[in-house]
């Protein structure tokens, strides 16, 4: 879990206006710094499958929010791509 404070670390990167936390992109940084966190997780406990599991679900999360915006407006989806390293 993020703290508050880490959680506006990383919504301060990508938000679209100063009291944005809601976003479709704010949503992805927070899935993307949990999955990258989980993951480092994973690695040192194998047999951890309750995790694995809300990993699989906040990848699936990420990747349904990221077709919607690909779908709204893809400008802002290229943006958050380059911006969160998800080529």
């Amino acid at each position: 879990m993020l703290t508050p404070q880490q959680k506006s670390k990383v919504i301060e990167k990508v938000r679209i206006h100063d009291k944005d936390t809601g976003s479709a992109e704010a949503q992805i940084a927070l899935f993307s710094e949990e999955i990258e966190r989980l993951s480092k997780h994973l690695k040192k406990h194998k047999k951890d499958n309750s995790s694995r599991l809300g990993l699989l679900k906040m990848v699936a999360k990420r990747k349904r929010l990221l077709d919607y915006l690909k779908r709204e407006d893809p400008k802002r989806h290229s943006s958050i791509i380059k911006k969160l390293g998800l080529d």
